[in-house]
C-alpha cells in the first residue's frame, strides 16, 4: 500500500502529494515559497513506511534548495589602495580600459564611499553590515579587546557568501582575504573565519594586508601551496586564471546554479610590483609631476560630469611639497614611481578585462550583475614623503633616502624591488580631495569610484548616478537582486537588522531620491558624520604620522553642505555653529550604536598583541617546538625573535648532500635562517635586503645525526641592536660571527616562517634548493631576555 504523499517547495516549484505529518514539517515553505529567512533552509521531516517491500511504496521528491527563479550570476571587483582620480572613468590618468568599457555599458557611481581602510572596507563590502559592527574598526593586525575592535566577525552577521551559498548559488573568492585574524592563519585554526569556511566554496588566494605579487603565500582552500616555477609568473596573472578556470568549471557542470564570485587583487596595494612592459606604456608620462596631474585630473572630471562644474580643487596637504621646488633626482624617482604604479593598475584591470570576456564566452554577460569597485579607500600615503625601495623599511623604522632609492631605479617594480610611491602621488590619485588612505573623515580616504554593469536589470548605459552610497550597500543590493532576504536566523542565532540599503532604486531612474541618508566614519580617530548631504568632520591623525595631532577633546571639527561643494573645500563652522553641534551630536549617537565608542587612536602600541589583550598562539610562552613540514607561521604563530637573545637547537639528519633549510623567518627584503650549505652548517641574518651578515663552519658535518645549536647573544640598549652569533654541533664550536644590527620590527608581511625550506623570497643564496635534503626531528627555540 502506497501512503506517502506530500506537499513540498523546491526552490519555488510546487511537488504536490498529501500525507498525514506534524505541523512543523511544513517549516520549509512560507506562502508557497521556501523560508529563506532561516538558514540553514529546514528540510521537511523525513517520513516513516511500514511497508516491508520498496516497491509498496512512494518514494518522496528530493529536498533540494535552489536559488530564487531568475537570481542573476553576481560579481564584485574589489581593487586595492585606488583613489578616486586614478582611472580614466573617473578623470584620471591611468588606462583601464575594462573599467571604462563597462561603466560605459552600465553606471558610474561618483558618490560611493568605503571606510577608509582595507580589512574594515572588506568586511563591510561582505556582509552588509558596519566595520565596527563587524568587530573590524581596524584591521586586525591592530585588534583589541574592545567591543567594535576585537578582528573577529560577531555571531550575529552571516557573511553575504554563506548565505547565498545556503540559497543555491556557487560561490569563490579569489585574491586578497584580509579578514582573517592573524593569531588563527596556522594549520591548526580555527578556520571559521577563512574565506573556505565563510561561505567560499573556492578559495584562491592570500591572507592578510598584501603579498609579493611574483612570489605570494598562496592558500588553495585552507592548503598552502607553492607558487608555481614560472619565470613569468605574477598572481594577479595567476588568480584570473583560477578564477577563469572555476567559473567554467561550474558553468559544465551546474550551469544552473548562479554563481557568486569576489575577485580582489593585492593591487594597487604595495608592493606595487608589474611586468615590465606595463610599466613602460607610462614613460614620462609623470614627469609634469603631482600638482599639474592634480589639476588636469579635476578638469578632466568635470568635462565628463564626475564632478560639478563649480567645484574647487581642494588644498593640499601642507606637508606634501610643491613639484616645482623637488631637487632633479626626486623628480626622476618620484615619476618613476607613478609609473609603476599606473603599470600595476593597467595590468590588473587588464586581468579583469580577461575575466569579462571569458563571462562572454559563456554567454553569461547579460545575466551577470558586475560591481567593480576602483579602491577599498583612497591611495595610500604610507611610503611616507619620500617612497621607498622596500616597505619593510617603513615597518622597522628606516627611512630611506632619494638617492639610495635612485641604484634601484632601472628595476623598480621587478622582483628585486619591494616598493612604495611618495604621498604625494597619493594626495594626486585622491583628486579633487585633501587627504588619502586611513583619513575616514575625508572623501579622499572614503570615496572610490564604483561601476555596475547588469544588461539584464540596468537599463540605462554610460550614464553618472550620483545618489549617497557606502560599501555596506553592496551586500542588500545583492539580496535585492536575487530576491534572497538578509536571514533573521542562522545556525539558531538571531541576526543584526541589516545596515546597509540596496542601490537597486538607483539603477533605472537617474535622479530617484537618495535612501542611505545618514552614515558615520571613523579611523584611528579621523570621523565624520554625513547626513543628507551635510558633512561634519575632525582630522584627528595624519596618515604619514604615527600620533595623532592632538587628543579627541581638542579636535576641531568642520561642517560642510556637500550637495555645493564635492571636494570639502568650503568650511562652513563658523558661518553655522548650531548645525555643527547638531552634527556632532548625531555622531556620538551613531558611533554609540554602532560600537564605534570608546574610540582609540593609539597606533604602535596596538602591533603589541600583549599590550592591548589581542591573542596569539604562543601567549607567554618563551620555548616553542617545531617540527619538519610547518611553515607560513606569521609574527602571531611564530616566537618573537625581535629585540632578544635567543638559541636554535636543531636535531637533524645530515644526508650526503648536506643542503637547505633547517628553519628560517622573513625573506628577501629581510630576515634570519638556519641553513646547511655543502654540509657546512649556516646562520644567515639579511637586515632589510640592504646587508647580510653569513656565520658558517669551516668544515663539514659527517652524514648522520647531529645537534646544531645556534645561540645569539643580543647585546641590549634598545631596539634594533646587534649581538654575537655561535653556532656548534654537537656540542663544538664551529664558528662565531658578530651581526651589528638587526630589524627592530617585522622581517615581512608575507614572508613568514618555515621549517625545513625557505617559501617566497630567499633570505640567503642556498645554491640549487631552499628544501632541506636531510631530516629534521625537532627544532626547538627559546628566548633569552
Amino acid at each position: 500500500m502506497k501512503n506517502f504523499s506530500a506537499s513540498i517547495v523546491l526552490g519555488g516549484l510546487l511537488v504536490s502529494c498529501s500525507m498525514h505529518t506534524p505541523a512543523d514539517a511544513q517549516q520549509a515553505t512560507i506562502s508557497g515559497e521556501l523560508d529563506r529567512t532561516t538558514l540553514p533552509i529546514k528540510a521537511p521531516i523525513r517520513p516513516k513506511y511500514s511497508e516491508l517491500d520498496v516497491r509498496d511504496a512512494t518514494a518522496p521528491p528530493r529536498f533540494d534548495v535552489t536559488a530564487p527563479k531568475g537570481a542573476p550570476n553576481v560579481i564584485i571587483v574589489m581593487i586595492d589602495d585606488m583613489g578616486f582620480g586614478a582611472s580614466e572613468s573617473f578623470g584620471g590618468p591611468i588606462s583601464m580600459p575594462t573599467f571604462d568599457r563597462l561603466s560605459n555599458g552600465g553606471l558610474r557611481y561618483n558618490r560611493f564611499h568605503t571606510t577608509a581602510l582595507c580589512a574594515p572596507t572588506r568586511m563591510a563590502l561582505l556582509t552588509g553590515y558596519n566595520h565596527h559592527s563587524n568587530n573590524m574598526g581596524v584591521i586586525t593586525e591592530t585588534a583589541t579587546t574592545f567591543p567594535g575592535y576585537t578582528g573577529v566577525r560577531p555571531q550575529s552577521i552571516t557573511p553575504l557568501a554563506e548565505v547565498l551559498r545556503q540559497n543555491g548559488y556557487n560561490t569563490g573568492q579569489f585574491g586578497k582575504s584580509h579578514e582573517v585574524p592573524p593569531w588563527e592563519i596556522s594549520n591548526n585554526g580555527p578556520m571559521d573565519r577563512w574565506p573556505a569556511h565563510s561561505g567560499f566554496e573556492k578559495f584562491y588566494g592570500f591572507l592578510g594586508g598584501e603579498t609579493n605579487q611574483w612570489s605570494p603565500l598562496i592558500y588553495d582552500g585552507v592548503t598552502l601551496i607553492e607558487t608555481p616555477k614560472d619565470p613569468d609568473y605574477h598572481f594577479t596573472t595567476d588568480m584570473t586564471d583560477q578564477a577563469i578556470s572555476w567559473v567554467q568549471t561550474q558553468q559544465a557542470l551546474q550551469p544552473d546554479k548562479p554563481f557568486f564570485m569576489y575577485y580582489a587583487p593585492g593591487a594597487t596595494h604595495a608592493p606595487h610590483h608589474a611586468p615590465k612592459e606595463w610599466i613602460d606604456k607610462y614613460k614620462g608620462k609623470f614627469d609634469q609631476g603631482w600638482d599639474q596631474v592634480r589639476a588636469e585630473t579635476v578638469a578632466r572630471q568635470k568635462k565628463l560630469g564626475i564632478i560639478p562644474a563649480t567645484t574647487e580643487l581642494a588644498p593640499k596637504p601642507k606637508d606634501i611639497k610643491d613639484w616645482e621646488t623637488l631637487s632633479a633626482e626626486e623628480k626622476k624617482m618620484f615619476a618613476r614611481q607613478m609609473e609603476v604604479y599606473a603599470g600595476f593598475a593597467s595590468h590588473t584591470d587588464n586581468e579583469v578585462g580577461r575575466l569579462v570576456s571569458a563571462i562572454e564566452e559563456l554567454g553569461e554577460i547579460d545575466n551577470t550583475i558586475i560591481i567593480y569597485i576602483a579602491g577599498d579607500n583612497g591611495a595610500s600615503a604610507e611610503g611616507q614623503m619620500n617612497g621607498m625601495y622596500n616597505e619593510m623599511t617603513y615597518f622597522n623604522g628606516v627611512q630611506e633616502t632619494v638617492q639610495e632609492m635612485l641604484a634601484h631605479y632601472d628595476e623598480w617594480g621587478s622582483p628585486s624591488t619591494y616598493p612604495h610611491f611618495s604621498a604625494g602621488w597619493a594626495v594626486a590619485m585622491d583628486a579633487p580631495f585633501t587627504w588619502t588612505k586611513q583619513v575616514g573623515s575625508d572623501f579622499g580616504g572614503t570615496r572610490n569610484g564604483m561601476v555596475i554593469h547588469w544588461p539584464n536589470g540596468i537599463k540605462s548605459k554610460g550614464e553618472i548616478r550620483s545618489q549617497f552610497g557606502h560599501v555596506i550597500d553592496i551586500a542588500p543590493t545583492v539580496y535585492e537582486i536575487s530576491n534572497i532576504p538578509s536571514p533573521n536566523t542562522v545556525n539558531g542565532i538571531a541576526q543584526d537588522p541589516i545596515e546597509g540599503t540596496s542601490l537597486v532604486y538607483s539603477f533605472n531612474e537617474k535622479s530617484a531620491e537618495e535612501k542611505h541618508t545618514v552614515q558615520y566614519f571613523e579611523m584611528f580617530g579621523n570621523r565624520a558624520i554625513y547626513e543628507n548631504g551635510w558633512m561634519a568632520r575632525t582630522i584627528h591623525r595624519l596618515p604619514w604620522l604615527p600620533t595623532p595631532l592632538q587628543t579627541l577633546q581638542e579636535d576641531a571639527w568642520n561642517l560642510y553642505n556637500t550637495s555645493e561643494d564635492f571636494s570639502l573645500a568650503k568650511d562652513l563652522a563658523s558661518d553655522n555653529p548650531e548645525k555643527l553641534e547638531a552634527m556632532k551630536a548625531l555622531f556620538m549617537t551613531e558611533a554609540e550604536k554602532y560600537h564605534v565608542l570608546p574610540i582609540d587612536d593609539r597606533l604602535l602600541i596596538r602591533t603589541n598583541a600583549a599590550a592591548v589583550g589581542r591573542p596569539t598562539v604562543l601567549g607567554d610562552r618563551t620555548s616553542v617546538t617545531y617540527v619538519e613540514g610547518m611553515r607560513g607561521m606569521g609574527v602571531d604563530i611564530f616566537i618573537d625573535l625581535r629585540n632578544v637573545g635567543y638559541s636554535i637547537t636543531a636535531d637533524v639528519e645530515v644526508d650526503a648532500n648536506g643542503n637547505g633549510v633547517i628553519v628560517c623567518q622573513g625573506g628577501r627584503f629581510g630576515g634570519l635562517t638556519l641553513y646547511v650549505k655543502d654540509g657546512k652548517p649556516a646562520f644567515g641574518y639579511n637586515y632589510l635586503g640592504l646587508t647580510s651578515t653569513e656565520i658558517i663552519a669551516k668544515q663539514a658535518m659527517k652524514v648522520g645525526r647531529h645537534t646544531i645549536v645556534y645561540n645569539f647573544a643580543y647585546e641590549g640598549g634598545g631596539p634594533g641592536k646587534g649581538g654575537v652569533g655561535t653556532l656548534s654541533v654537537d656540542g663544538t664550536k664551529v664558528a662565531e660571527g658578530r651581526i651589528d644590527k638587526t630589524q627592530p620590527g617585522i622581517f615581512s608581511v608575507d614572508d613568514l616562517a618555515d621549517v625545513g625550506m625557505d617559501e617566497g623570497t630567499w633570505i640567503m643564496d642556498y645554491g640549487a634548493s631552499d628544501k632541506f635534503s636531510g631530516k629534521i626531528h625537532k627544532i626547538t627555540i627559546e628566548q633569552k631576555k
